[in-house]
């Protein structure tokens, strides 16, 4: 059985399965980054932190054989990034953006001469749940092949939501993210906020890097990250700092990078590789259109700036 036998129906659920398993690192990045953002800081440097998470989890799986332990490993290095990058913002004159580059470059470096032993062993994945089972097509249950971490990720965003809103945690959050001198007079240290804000984001972020090299596409090299990372920047901005709306661009995003394979599972054979690019065309296209000299951005911190 081939890739046309379920016909046009193919590009659909090609892009539903491409939306599903493209999305889940989108998603863990996003909300990092949506976590951190909403605390008043912004972080250019979870590709480095994506990158160096993927090669932590694969590098654990290897050696001891559990693919959750990997995804600890992840977390723990994620946060650990985290914790040095929002320790250096907090001192005064020093730029977000500049250090999130300079960190985002320390994690691929780091990443690539630490797990150069690990290109060529095989990690045991993690764990995913078949529910195309009720189907006798082959892509429908392939599909239907649904990864753990996808659906933590979806229900991470609903807790996040929901906690904004109606927890102390997420009112400290807020309070942060709009005013320090609120913060302040409210007893709380926005720095120390910031940090423990970064060194969760970087532990999300992480964990999408061990999806990466333990499920899709499930292995360890240098060019795993096609700039997730810096992605999810824009992809927050598009998604208001909003949780489910996170959930909702990275599934967006997730679809449009399916679209180039979804053509070529059909027979489109000429033309379909300029679809691969749409991730991206779609990020430029988010980041002009939310760009105003004369507007705010709806939902944004009042003390997320590019400068300080």
């Amino acid at each position: 059985m081939d890739g046309t036998d379920i016909g046009l129906w193919g590009v659909p659920l090609a892009i539903l399965a491409g939306a599903i398993r493209v999305s889940t690192p989108f998603i863990f990045v996003s909300l990092g980054e949506m976590i951190t953002e909403r605390s008043g800081r912004i972080n250019l440097g979870l590709e480095g932190t994506l990158v160096f998470g993927a090669m932590a989890a694969y590098g654990t799986a290897v050696m001891t054989g559990s693919p959750w332990l990997g995804v600890l490993a992840a977390m723990g290095a994620g946060a650990g990034f985290g914790l040095i990058h929002g320790f250096i913002c907090k001192f005064p004159k020093v730029n977000d953006i500049a250090i999130g580059i300079a960190m985002m470059q320390f994690g691929l470096g780091l990443a690539f001469f630490l797990g150069k032993p690990f290109i060529q062993p095989a990690a045991p994945k993690l764990p995913s749940i078949p529910f195309g089972g009720w189907s006798s097509y082959p892509q429908i249950q392939a599909a239907l092949n649904i990864n753990v971490l996808f659906l933590i990720g979806i229900l991470l965003a609903f807790a996040l939501s929901w906690a904004l809103r109606n927890t102390r945690i997420g009112l400290i959050l807020r309070v942060a993210g709009d005013s320090s001198d609120a913060a302040r007079a409210m007893g709380l240290n926005p720095d120390t906020i910031r940090l423990l804000a970064t060194a969760v984001g970087g532990a999300l972020a992480a964990v999408g890097g061990a999806y990466l090299s333990l499920f899709y596409p499930g292995s360890w090299n240098e060019g795993i990250s096609s700039g997730q990372g810096l992605m999810a920047v824009a992809l927050v901005i598009f998604a208001r700092w909003n949780p489910l709306g996170c959930l909702l661009a990275s599934l967006l995003f997730g679809g449009a990078g399916a679209l180039g394979p979804a053509l070529q599972s059909v027979g489109v054979t000429s033309g379909y590789y300029l679809f691969y690019a749409a991730p991206y065309v779609l990020t430029l296209i988010i980041m002009i259109a939310t760009s105003s000299p004369t507007r705010s951005l709806t939902g944004a911190p009042a003390a997320l700036s590019l400068t300080k």
